[in-house]
């Protein structure tokens, strides 16, 4: 049996948050919490992963030019959403935490299996990489 840490099951619930907030076409945070509430789901881990959805939502825009201009040759259009959100967790945590960029980088490409198909692991290192790289974090 494997155990989860914190922080693992902090960020997996997060993408699950950021991923519905997206194909619900941006509303409030709120607004998809109290759907999946509504829905008598639970949200384990969830008001550290509701804090952290927050504020990625809030800085979606600078994100995302930051990861379109690391992810070379690919429209952001272009990349899949689990992949976008996996992306934006990781860059949100680069820019506004300590947690170290190797760890960043490898709870992305985590999540990348769990939740993505078979090239994204790789894919998501790849950027997460560029992007520790360009902030200095690497």
């Amino acid at each position: 049996m494997v155990v989860l840490r914190r922080e693992t099951k902090v960020r997996a619930r997060a993408l699950q948050l950021l991923y519905a907030w997206e194909v619900q076409h941006r509303p409030s945070v709120e607004t998809v919490v109290e759907g999946l509430q509504s829905q008598g789901r639970q949200l384990p881990e969830g008001e550290a992963a509701v804090r952290l959805v927050e504020s990625v939502a809030a800085r979606v825009e600078i994100l995302d030019d930051d990861i379109a201009a690391a992810a070379e040759n690919w429209r952001l259009s272009r990349i899949g959403m689990v992949e976008r959100n996996i992306l934006r967790l990781g860059l949100h945590e680069l820019l506004e935490t300590d947690v170290p960029a190797k760890v960043v980088i490898d709870e992305g490409v985590r999540l990348a299996q769990w939740f993505a198909g078979e090239k994204a692991p790789g894919f998501v290192n790849g950027v997460l990489d560029a992007l520790a790289r360009r902030h200095g974090r690497l």
